[in-house]
């Protein structure tokens, strides 16, 4: 095992995320207060919560909690799910108990950093890239042809952070199958789920299309609790479920008694936070998509198809890292340069930067970006 590297984004975002004045790169979805999320409870949860017992919970998670996560799925049970102190520290246990120094690992790229690094310091890795030429379309020959005899894990994002970008229901499926086929464990990260652009389009969980698959889900991104730090794997394979609740001992133990109550009432009413979050995202891709034409020579734009982050790419000459810096820097408007998405195993473009469609009230953001922009 070798050690991590810094996470240049959690690195960048310490820098930044509390003291810039608009925080345009969010990866998550406008938030709930407590007030308007304990509203949501139904009488059960919230008798739980207002008698709630601040003891150690199971280390798996509270069972009440796994029965409301397994009901959005329609082959899972309770049994199926493991709690988590968010997605992280599912991406970390969850690599780490399936690889090993002679395993190999496929990752799809761009993507959040741990699951590339995680995985370079367990054992060899293989990216295969989704390339702004083929509009980040994942090529499905490519993936095929990046596996080898010894693969033990595929990890891949969808919808995309930070390219927005979905798979058809076909090829998700031609993936799975072809874990499957191979005795590889598919490794997928759902956070994102939910807030697809066209919601016909959302992508069936993978652990309800192979009982080895594991579907990575959190309360912080689609429903917009990242306060909560509540995430979960969901495998209909018990060994390995064994295995992360093992690993766990040795992390968080257990997950926190009054967040598991919070995301349980947020997992119940769900739709309703879910459907609220969609409504915004469409509302803000009409403003950021009619800000973009403004700047049509400065930048290109492409709304996201699922998921409230976006990934435009920047025709000026300065490099990206030096244009976003001075934004921030000169109007307090954070973005996300692509630099931080860089790899280890592929090619990222360098002049493209994150952001975030998610919150509300983007327009003073976009009006400070805009006065900049127009006095350059």
């Amino acid at each position: 095992m070798t050690a991590l590297p810094a996470f240049k984004l959690e690195a960048f975002f310490s820098r930044w995320e509390f003291t810039a004045r608009f925080h345009l790169s969010a990866s998550d979805a406008q938030t709930t207060s407590m007030a308007e999320l304990v509203a949501m409870a139904d009488d059960e949860d919230r008798v739980a919560w207002e008698s709630l017992d601040l003891g150690y919970t199971q280390t798996y998670g509270d069972p009440l909690l796994r029965k409301a996560i397994a009901e959005t799925f329609e082959h899972a049970d309770a049994e199926h799910v493991i709690t988590f102190a968010g997605a992280q520290e599912g991406v970390l246990l969850g690599l780490q108990v399936l690889l090993g120094p002679e395993d190999h690992a496929v990752v799809v790229t761009p993507c959040y950093q741990s699951a590339e690094t995680i995985a370079l310091s367990l054992c060899e890795v293989t990216g295969v890239a989704l390339r702004p030429e083929r509009d980040w379309v994942l090529d499905l020959d490519e993936l095929t042809a990046a596996l080898r005899p010894n693969t033990r894990v595929l990890y891949i994002n969808f919808p995309n952070n930070p390219t927005g970008k979905m798979l058809s229901h076909n090829d998700f499926a031609a993936v799975a199958e072809l874990c499957d086929s191979r005795g590889i464990v598919l490794f997928s990260d759902e956070v994102h789920r939910g807030l697809e652009l066209d919601p016909a389009r959302t992508l069936t969980q993978a652990a309800d299309l192979s009982t080895s698959a594991m579907s990575l889900g959190v309360t912080s991104k689609a429903l917009g609790l990242p306060g909560l730090r509540v995430g979960w794997i969901v495998c209909r394979d018990k060994e390995i479920l064994a295995r992360l609740e093992r690993a766990k001992h040795y992390t968080t133990i257990c997950t926190s008694a009054p967040s598991e109550v919070l995301a349980r009432i947020a997992i119940k009413a769900r739709e309703q936070l879910l459907s609220r979050n969609r409504e915004l995202v469409a509302k803000n891709l009409q403003i950021f998509g009619d800000f973009f034409a403004g700047f049509d020579d400065l930048f290109e734009w492409a709304a996201p198809e699922g998921g409230c982050v976006a990934f435009p790419r920047y025709l000026g000459g300065q490099g990206i890292e030096e244009f976003c810096g001075r934004l921030v820097e000169e109007t307090g408007v954070l973005l996300v340069p692509s630099t931080i998405f860089t790899s280890e195993l592929t090619p990222v473009p360098v002049d493209r930067f994150r952001i975030g469609v998610g919150r509300s009230d983007p327009e003073p953001a976009l009006a400070a970006f805009s006065g900049w922009l127009r006095h350059e």
